[in-house]
């Protein structure tokens, strides 16, 4: 499958041994972890995004290879790697984005070629649907492989990147649209739908818009599963003592991608006959992979023998 958004470098802020501020460069983002994720579960995995020829891109090409990625369909650039400064107030992060012109940002529909017919599934997310020209990139190639490919998405809403709200809800709305599979968190979808002001009413909205499945996550309430049929799947999140948070929702995408692979439903059909049992098994396996990434500092996700 073909992870398609934003890899970029955090810049956590630690002390030097002389006790001053500096910071370390950590590869990140959310499609990135997802990828990432995927890797490490052993499942056969390609990301899609624009890279830079710089050292930064260089590390981020080495972590993907790490977990075990393939980056070969990105368009490598002398662009700049995108970078996240990290501002953490009582344990609260703040984010200050060095984004203008940079090689992920900068993504065109011309540079990307077509999928191979051996991929099965395409995912999408995060900031890289918010911020242009590479969110009309991410959507032109979502709309172009909706045919033949099983789509899923997490638009993992951001407020402070979307400049233009009616604009992001119309290409998000497109995508879901386009999809197979849309993940929302309960305040995603609240901040889709803000005139709604029950869930049932804001999931009966994406499902005019007809995905197969909807999966809603609500943090330590667990997920719920909303199929086209009328049928609705919920399973428990797993009880563990949290670290931090950074990277749960996207290793959850992971592991629902990752368990319905095992189990051979990616694809369009099979998603439609999909069993309650199938959805839940999938729910709590990515329940279970989500939790050991809260489990330890910062977007970790686990390995198969882990698990």
């Amino acid at each position: 499958m073909i992870c398609c958004g934003e890899a970029l470098i955090d810049m956590i802020p630690t002390k030097s041994v002389e006790g001053t501020l500096t910071y370390e460069p950590c590869s990140g983002g959310a499609v990135f972890n997802t990828a990432i994720a995927l890797g490490r579960l052993g499942v056969p995995a390609e990301f899609l995004t624009g890279l830079s020829s710089d050292l930064f891109g260089e590390q981020i090409r080495d972590s993907l290879e790490q977990s075990g990625v393939g980056a070969s369909l990105s368009e490598v650039s002398k662009r700049p790697t995108t970078l996240a400064f990290v501002k953490l107030v009582d344990g609260h992060a703040t984010y200050h984005f060095y984004d203008e012109n940079s090689a992920g940002r900068m993504l065109s529909i011309e540079n990307v070629g077509a999928v191979p017919a051996s991929i099965d599934a395409l995912f999408f997310g995060g900031i890289s649907l918010a911020v242009e020209p590479c969110a009309r990139t991410y959507e032109a190639i979502a709309l172009r492989e909706a045919e033949d490919h099983v789509i899923m998405m997490d638009p993992n809403v951001r407020p402070g990147f979307i400049e233009d709200a009616d604009v992001y809800r119309t290409r998000i709305c497109s995508m879901m649209a386009h999809s197979d599979i849309v993940k929302l968190s309960d305040e995603d979808i609240a901040w889709f739908f803000p005139d709604l002001h029950t869930l049932d009413e804001q999931v009966a909205e994406v499902k005019k818009l007809g995905p197969t499945i909807i999966l809603i996550t609500k943090g330590a309430e667990g997920a719920t599963a909303y199929l086209a049929d009328g049928r609705t799947i919920s399973a428990p999140s797993e009880r563990v003592t949290v670290v931090d948070t950074v990277g749960a929702g996207d290793t959850f995408n992971a592991g629902i991608l990752a368990k319905l692979d095992e189990m051979g439903l990616l694809s369009k059909e099979a998603l439609k006959g999909v069993s309650d049992d199938q959805i839940g098994e999938a729910m709590a396996f990515a329940a279970r992979v989500a939790a050991v990434t809260v489990s330890r500092k910062g977007a970790n996700p686990p390995w198969a023998k882990e698990i």
